[in-house]
């Protein structure tokens, strides 16, 4: 988290992360497609021949709250291609907060395992403790034949710490439910660090209001495995 007192606006940083072609990009043009106009920062994207993300996408979003302060969202993903290790490497410094978008078909398990490892290790590389980093869940691409079913989910929740979720991003669906549930643990980890409803003077009601009172969602913000 940053912030910056002289124009009070706290800047907090969501990393998607997952294995290529899960849909980390296709989460962050859903939520750009629902952003309130007046909220709506640039989504920089830049592709390969393959359609790939090269680098990385940035998608600001800023809500002022009633408190005076301001609140800076900003959401990236990070390239899938091995050969860009470097770049995932960097682009996970600083986050608050990461979001492992796991691809939902069976076949995937081991690359969504790999890629998980991967995570963790790049996050302690730039030493953030990986254990103490709010992370969820999303498994991707649910309306595809041979995903893995619900009973998989569940147990695959029952192992872990994590909130589970499902989504179908290039439709919206699941997108803002995993969203929400990552902001959840991310407040209450930066409200435990620095005292925010002390110190910035907003609660979580406000923070939640700013930033999802100017997003439409294609269903209700419930769902989250917890």
């Amino acid at each position: 988290m940053q912030f910056n007192s002289v124009n009070r606006e706290i800047t907090i940083k969501v990393v998607y992360y997952g294995p290529p072609m899960s849909g980390k990009t296709s989460n962050l043009h859903a939520i750009h497609l629902m952003l309130n106009d007046r909220n709506l920062g640039h989504l920089t994207v830049l592709d390969t021949s393959d359609d790939r993300t090269l680098f990385f996408d940035l998608l600001p979003i800023s809500s002022r709250l009633r408190s005076g302060n301001t609140i800076k969202l900003k959401l990236f993903t990070v390239p899938g291609q091995v050969i860009h290790a470097a770049t995932r490497r960097v682009v996970l410094s600083g986050a608050d907060g990461v979001v492992f978008v796991a691809d939902g078909q069976r076949t995937m398990g081991r690359l969504n395992n790999e890629f998980f490892r991967g995570m963790r290790r790049y996050l302690a590389d730039n030493q953030i403790d990986p254990d103490d980093t709010p992370t969820v869940i999303q498994f991707n691409k649910m309306d595809l034949p041979d995903v893995r079913s619900d009973e998989e989910i569940e147990q695959i929740r029952q192992r872990g710490v994590e909130p589970v979720f499902r989504a179908v991003a290039i439709r919206g669906e699941g997108v803002l439910e995993t969203l929400h549930g990552m902001l959840e643990l991310v407040f209450s980890h930066l409200n435990k660090r620095y005292d925010f409803n002390r110190k910035f003077e907003f609660s979580s009601e406000e923070f939640f209001g700013g930033l999802f009172g100017h997003l439409q969602s294609k269903g209700a913000l419930e769902g989250a495995e917890k």
